[in-house]
């Protein structure tokens, strides 16, 4: 047989084994075989690695295109995360009535997206709950979210009448009737908050402690208790989202020791990792949980590599930088990430802190395949899609927004030099990025894929 392309001269991240010196060869899109370093290979293409490495591409499991350019999102996020390393990405997509309004979405995103793609359904009204089976069945998305952080008040300004503890409660039986069905929860207590952040605002708080005050960790563990609590009287599968608190973290460490506990999985963010609460990137870097104080920092880093913390996600929102030109009370939340996991990951997690790179893989990658039943992703094994990232870990560069592709035209770790960057990534055998640009081929036919991931 000969290929369609080989990679060579690489050293590649293979499951259980590390870094290992070889080539991989592709056929169809898929990983036809892997080969030691002096096997001859026939194939249509040749690429030389220079001993760089050649590692899983990015899985990032949490991102919300559309929040900053409906029509384009897809297209300049999806480039975005392609100039990262990351090839799949898993976004939000909530509607008054899911039914009517994903085809549009997805057909929309097929059109632009260079890396492949599905969705995780946003559960705001009993509506979603009623219709849970039907529209996870119909578009193949066994995954959802419910915000916690928008229940009274706060769910009222956005229109979300019915976000409560039943409503949570209601989601938690019915995900648990769904093969492999998992509910993620963001979890604040935003009932209290007021009584936290008026007094801050009335002394003339503005600055990025201030915003995590008035949101602090035990406003996090709390919410993270009750959904464990419920999740474990349901037997549901739960994903606490982008958890961001030592304290946080030990609840849902704490409750996974209980008898018969459903799966409970941790999602932490690039930025839980890398920022904390004194960054001057001030309005830039405000997010919901907020960052936290340096200890945080570490207690995230310490969850990472003793498994308590099983995926990363980017919680990408690709808004203008005129949104965040404001006071820390009046300024967007969130900001756009998707493609800097990797390089963070490397940056602060590899070389800063000699965290092993088979680690990093797991929550980069390996896990979320996993997790959201996508089998054909996550890793570098035969038969498995050519979703490939290769990187050269002693790269540095200075954070652009720039060069980035996004819509938004800003970033939290602008003008920060990093060490460890991806130059060329594959999505299915295919080169979509190189050396920093997305290629022609990629501009012009985008390519990316729906990732279906339930049957009908």
């Amino acid at each position: 047989m000969e290929l369609d392309l080989v990679l060579t001269n690489t050293q590649i991240m293979l499951p259980s084994k590390g870094l290992t010196p070889g080539q991989i060869g592709i056929h169809g899109g898929r990983i036809a075989l892997i080969a030691e370093p002096g096997a001859k290979l026939q194939a249509k293409e040749t690429i030389d690695c220079k001993g760089l490495w050649t590692l899983p591409g990015i899985i990032d499991p949490h991102v919300h295109f559309g929040f900053g350019s409906p029509e384009t999102d897809f297209q300049t996020e999806s480039r975005f995360a392609a100039l990262g390393g990351t090839t799949t990405v898993l976004s939000f997509h909530r509607s008054a009535d899911i039914r009517d309004s994903f085809d549009p979405v997805r057909e929309r995103a097929e059109r632009q997206s260079c890396v492949d793609f599905g969705f995780h359904f946003g559960i705001t009204s009993h509506l979603h709950v009623e219709t849970l089976n039907e529209i996870s069945h119909r578009f193949g998305v066994p995954s959802y979210k419910l915000y916690m952080m928008y229940k009274g008040a706060a769910g009222l300004s956005k229109g979300f009448t019915d976000i409560d503890d039943g409503l949570l409660f209601a989601a938690l039986r019915e995900t648990a009737k769904i093969p492999g069905a998992v509910l993620g929860v963001h979890c604040e207590n935003v009932e209290v908050i007021p009584l936290l952040r008026d007094p801050l605002r009335a002394a003339g708080r503005d600055d990025l402690k201030a915003w995590n005050e008035q949101s602090p960790d035990f406003l996090e563990a709390e919410n993270v208790h009750r959904v464990c609590y419920f999740a474990t009287k349901t037997g549901t599968p739960v994903n606490i989202v982008h958890l961001s608190s030592r304290e946080a973290l030990d609840e849902v460490r704490r409750h996974r020791l209980a008898p018969n506990a459903p799966p409970m999985y941790v999602e932490t963010c690039p930025h839980y990792l890398f920022l904390n609460d004194e960054s001057p990137a001030g309005t830039y870097a405000k997010v919901n949980p907020p960052v936290r104080g340096q200890a945080d920092v570490e207690a995230m880093w310490q969850g990472v590599i003793d498994g308590s913390i099983t995926t990363i996600g980017s919680d990408h929102v690709p808004r203008k930088r005129e949104t965040k030109d404001k006071d820390i009370w009046a300024a967007s939340n969130g900001f756009p990430g998707t493609g800097m996991i990797l390089p963070i990951l490397l940056h602060e997690g590899y070389h800063r802190r000699k965290v092993p790179l088979e680690t990093l893989v797991k929550v980069a990658s390996e896990n979320s395949a996993r997790i959201y039943g996508m089998p054909s992703k996550g890793s570098i094994e035969i038969g498995k899609d050519a979703d490939l990232v290769v990187v050269d870990p002693d790269l540095e560069k200075t954070v652009d927004p720039g060069t980035l592709e996004s819509n938004s035209d800003y970033s939290p770790y602008e003008g920060m030099t990093l060490k460890g960057w991806p130059v060329r990534t594959l999505v299915r055998g295919r080169t979509v990025a190189l050396d920093g640009r997305i290629t022609m081929d990629a501009s012009n036919s985008p390519g990316g894929q729906f990732l279906r991931r339930l049957t009908p």
